[in-house]
């Protein structure tokens, strides 16, 4: 970074107390300069894809108006969109911790942290380094499929090869009912809303874990 100049960020928010307090603790720091403030997930996303957003850094909240920062990391994930991403969390939850840093994220920061901490962290991030709070990594690298079912392995194979819930009752043998109920305890396990986003998780993990077959966990 040259000399006096400020690195741009951009934060994604739905809280607006949270935001008024980042905007006035960015603008006071002279490394920084706060360029664009969204509280939606899917309007970054595309601001993003869409080449409307520069910036160094991207400051996203864990909870947005349509979806979670894990989401965010997904769908970045599925639409191969570079971004330097610190994710800003008001959960002491190290699975939260675990999932962000697994999809992606660069930096993770606790709400009721110091704010030294956060504006360190996104200095570091701007930079292209990783940031986040002490942690087992060798917890980080557990398949977030590790803890489906068979029955839950099965469906979510079949989702990736397309198929309709009618299509998955009448090939397994269960009904639509049974499908949508293993579906939803599939989505929640996984930390995601829909089938794509499902799929999105499963074609990610066969991607980097060679070893695991199609269909079935580690």
């Amino acid at each position: 970074m040259s000399q006096g100049k400020k690195l741009k960020v951009v934060l994604v928010e739905s809280s607006t107390l949270i935001v008024l307090a980042l905007q006035n603790l960015i603008s006071h720091d002279p490394r920084f300069q706060l360029v664009e403030s969204l509280t939606s997930g899917g309007t970054f996303i595309a601001g993003l894809s869409e080449g409307r957003l520069n910036c160094d850094v991207i400051l996203v909240g864990w909870q947005l108006i349509d979806m979670d920062a894990g989401e965010v990391l997904i769908e970045l994930q599925r639409t191969n969109a570079a971004a330097r991403i610190v994710v800003f969390c008001n959960e002491n939850n190290v699975n939260i911790l675990k999932r962000c840093v697994r999809l992606g994220a660069q930096g993770f920061c606790y709400q009721f942290g110091d704010p030294d901490v956060l504006l360190d962290t996104l200095l570091a991030v701007a930079k292209d380094r990783i940031c986040i709070p002490r942690i087992d990594l060798g917890c980080v690298d557990e398949s977030p499929l590790s803890q489906l079912t068979v029955r839950e392995h099965e469906l979510l194979a079949a989702l990736s090869d397309g198929w309709s819930n009618f299509q998955i009752a009448a090939r397994t043998g269960i009904s639509e009912n049974t499908v949508k109920y293993h579906l939803k305890n599939l989505y929640d396990k996984l930390g995601v809303r829909n089938r794509a986003m499902a799929v999105s998780v499963f074609s990610g993990e066969r991607k980097y874990s060679p070893r695991s077959p199609a269909g079935s966990g580690r």
